[in-house]
């Protein structure tokens, strides 16, 4: 795909594509999104498997 069409699309140049992101504009593809101070983030034992 092109880098119009998708975030990890586009290939050999410089101008392709950039970060992928998710819907909402926050970065995607191993970034941490969720709020570190988080009041529900006691309630998290373990992260869930892959």
């Amino acid at each position: 795909m092109n880098p119009h069409d998708h975030p990890m699309g586009g290939g050999e140049g410089r101008q392709s594509g950039g970060h992928p992101r998710s819907r909402t504009g926050l970065y995607a593809k191993g970034l941490k999104t969720r709020a570190p101070k988080k009041h529900s983030n006691k309630y998290i034992i373990e992260r869930r498997k892959k």
